[in-house]
């Protein structure tokens, strides 16, 4: 009776109170490079919607979205609903005026060594700023051979077959680095990690590999092949979280060990973080209604949590209220807290040249390979469990999925600009299912 009663007066909310409101373009006049781009908002159901005089579907929510063309130059678009019109002014800029020549990889004589000089400093694959090139994350005071230059990235030579790539923002020149010596290596006895510490005379490059085996390279060690000293773990379990950083001189690795799970609470004493996707000053999108995806976001993870906690979970969430907290303080929050899980919740958007109702659904982001096996649980819960598409699970470069220590997952639970997702996001009854779905896949995960 009350799904019934909120579904009805939502309804009559769409019915009787909806002007011709554009969400997106946010304004009248823009300049969209792209060639193509979308309208979205909502629109009286009661009367024909047309754009440039083609007739627009409008959702029973209200909610509508359209794809159009842009032209080079000038484009002009008149919507009209019954007596109500708005006219929109669409500049596209021509390719000659967007287009910036990419430099020429220039190699130097010999190399020069320079230091990062922040933490969470990127080593990447590709000189681009972008995409899933991250290859490791490293702390202040880390040297590097750089043997040439491409885009505002240094190239870096880690051995003869291996190089990357660290922005000149974040290093400075530095003494020369030839080689380091491994002092010694060792394991520690802990009851939820296997830790070991590998002690150098100074800092050295390393990637993590993981994987299974686990592996650790670490570059520039004189007396090793190629002077890269590889550290293997023959790991037998699932991966369920991982760190390593340096202590003075020496990188201390933590592989998170599989809790003991049970079959009838599997949840029970799991340490997870739930973590709302924006909040405060920052809303988020904007969905064809109006509603912010902070709100949306929020709701969902309120449900997600009490569902855990019924369950037996130890929660921590990074926001419980209309709060501003900045991006990397939610991945503060999970490391400080030695949280075995992380859950971020999101509503997705498009960038101008994609098609709002050719793209629907339910997608999960995971930046480590550790992490995809969870992922690809909870998809399975919330496409099973939801009127949600299923959107694919895919390996993304998003901030709060790549730099905490526990398993990660960033999930889009649907579109707000589709008007059809759009109103299934602001339901209740979805919202709720949606908490309930993931809290399943995330049992499913630790049963298997």
């Amino acid at each position: 009776m009350r799904y019934y009663i909120l579904t009805l007066f939502l309804m009559l909310v769409a019915q009787s109170a909806y002007a011709l409101d554009i969400v997106y373009p946010k304004q009248n006049e823009v300049t969209i490079n792209s060639s193509s781009t979308f309208f979205a908002g909502s629109a009286d159901v009661k009367e024909p919607l047309k754009i440039n005089g083609i007739d627009v579907p409008v959702h029973a929510s209200g909610g509508f979205a359209k794809a159009v063309e842009l032209n080079v130059g000038e484009n002009k678009f008149v919507i009209e609903s019954g007596d109500e019109k708005q006219i929109f002014k669409i500049i596209r800029p021509s390719s000659k005026d967007s287009q910036s020549a990419e430099k020429p990889e220039l190699l130097y004589d010999s190399a020069r060594t320079f230091m990062t000089i922040k933490d969470n400093v990127p080593l990447r694959s590709t000189p681009v700023d972008g995409g899933i090139n991250r290859i490791a994350h490293y702390q202040e005071g880390i040297p590097v051979n750089v043997i040439g230059e491409k885009n505002g990235f240094y190239k870096i030579k880690l051995n003869e077959t291996q190089n990357a790539w660290i922005s000149m923002n974040d290093v400075r020149s530095a003494d020369e680095f030839i080689t380091a010596k491994l002092l010694n290596r060792d394991s520690i006895d802990d009851d939820k990690y296997y830790i070991f510490k590998m002690d150098f005379d100074k800092k050295v490059p390393y990637i993590i590999e993981g994987g299974y085996p686990f592996v650790v390279k670490f570059y520039g060690v004189e007396d090793k092949p190629d002077n890269t000293f590889t550290f293997t773990f023959p790991i037998k379990q699932k991966l369920v979280g991982y760190s390593g950083k340096y202590e003075g001189n020496s990188f201390i690795l933590k592989i998170r060990k599989f809790p003991e799970v049970s079959s009838e609470r599997p949840l029970k004493n799991i340490k997870i973080v739930v973590d709302a996707g924006h909040g405060g000053d920052e809303i988020g999108a904007l969905g064809c209604l109006r509603d912010k995806e902070k709100d949306i976001n929020l709701a969902i993870a309120r449900n997600l949590a009490s569902e855990l906690r019924v369950r037996g979970a130890k929660v921590i969430m990074t926001r419980s209220g209309d709060d501003t907290v900045e991006l990397y303080d939610r991945v503060d929050i999970t490391n400080k807290n030695d949280a075995m899980i992380f859950i971020s919740i999101h509503g997705n958007a498009l960038p101008d040249n994609m098609d709002p109702n050719k793209n629907s659904g339910t997608s999960i982001y995971y930046y480590y390979p550790q992490s995809k096996a969870l992922a690809d649980s909870i998809m399975k819960t919330m496409d099973a469990q939801l009127p949600l598409a299923d959107d694919l699970v895919r390996k993304g470069s998003l901030a709060v999925v790549r730099n905490t220590n526990a398993l990660s997952v960033l999930i889009e639970v649907g579109y707000l600009i589709n008007p059809s997702d759009n109103a299934y996001l602001i339901d209740k009854e979805i919202q709720q299912k949606a908490g309930k779905a993931i809290a399943d896949g995330i049992e499913e995960f630790l049963k298997d």
